[in-house]
């Protein structure tokens, strides 16, 4: 398969046989999901049902991370725990179509989470805490960490070696990402030997979907090992003193069932800015799919640079400051 055009071989007749190469009669109607990093998509059934299909993409996780990711999951669902598995046929969760894998889900309905009321925010925090109870259970063999050298580092690095930097802006981004991993370091050293555990590792609202029963957490394939609060901190927004009470909310659900350790609260801000540097590398990587190129035309223009080197002045300010408490 092409690696510059990674789904070109995913059309309409391919993806529709591998459902139905798991004993499914397709109606033939499908519907593109939101997603970039893999192609998701609602499928149809002759008998009226509807199911998920993901299309993984290639060269980025193996099987064996997958299948880890998929265990994780199942594990959670055997504590009835809200969140959406893989379906199991004929004993897997992971299968092969004409050169793709693929997985396939129930379809789970819900709306975005209203985490602007206290209640919502407690109900989150109480099953984040069930999921980081089983999470720390124990560890991932093959999925990686969250750490400053493969969020930061690494694609810092990327970024520099790939010439994405306009001239005008090349040496002022380098230097402001150098301070914020520099500031990012020493919030790990104020933070101490933390806890590590398995993660959701993407938990921001679009990854929660809420019903009548409570939220249930989809996608866990960003899933990693990291600190807890990488969990938690995502789900938080507005001013100092909103974030501050959004926290507390959490935390008063989460230490139902797990302990938090306080001195994580350092690590929010170091947390963002991992984040942000790595979302821009993300994009970089990817630039290859011709997605991409239509998602995000502003990608490499001056504009998008100088907006990151305001954003990472930002957090070099923020991580200056006493964490939320």
């Amino acid at each position: 398969m092409n690696s510059d055009t990674p789904f070109v071989t995913l059309t309409p007749e391919c993806l529709l046989s591998a459902i139905e190469s798991l004993g499914f009669r397709c109606d033939g109607r499908l519907l593109q999901l939101n997603s970039f990093e893999n192609r998701v998509y609602q499928i149809w059934l002759e008998d009226g049902s509807q199911k998920i299909a993901k299309f993984y993409r290639p060269g980025n996780w193996s099987d064996d991370a997958i299948l880890e990711d998929h265990a994780f999951t199942l594990e959670l669902t055997e504590q009835e725990i809200p969140v959406v598995p893989p379906i199991i046929f004929n004993g897997k969760t992971l299968h092969h179509w004409a050169g793709h894998r693929f997985a396939l889900f129930e379809k789970q309905g819900g709306r975005t989470p209203e985490l602007e009321r206290i209640e919502t925010l407690e109900w989150v925090g109480r099953f984040l805490g069930r999921i980081h109870v089983i999470g720390a259970c124990c560890e991932y063999k093959v999925r990686p960490s969250l750490d400053i050298q493969s969020f930061g580092i690494q694609s810092r690095d990327l970024i520099v070696a790939g010439n994405w930097l306009p001239d005008d802006v090349r040496s002022a981004w380098i230097s402001v990402a150098d301070q914020a991993l520099d500031c990012v370091s020493h919030a790990y050293q104020r933070a101490g030997d933390v806890q590590t555990l398995r993660l959701h590792g993407d938990c921001h609202p679009g990854n929660l979907l809420w019903t009548d029963e409570g939220p249930h957490f989809v996608d866990f394939d960003d899933s990693r090992t990291g600190p807890a609060i990488q969990d938690i901190w995502m789900l938080l927004s507005g001013n100092e003193l909103d974030a501050r009470n959004q926290l507390a909310a959490v935390l008063r659900g989460y230490e139902m069932f797990c302990e938090f350790d306080d001195r994580e609260l350092h690590l929010i801000e170091a947390l963002r800015t991992l984040r942000l540097i790595h979302y821009s590398a993300w994009i970089a990587r990817r630039w290859n799919d011709p997605a991409f190129i239509i998602a995000f035309p502003w990608f490499g223009t001056n504009r998008y640079w100088q907006d990151r080197i305001l954003e990472l002045r930002e957090q070099v300010a923020l991580m200056q400051e006493p964490p939320l408490i």
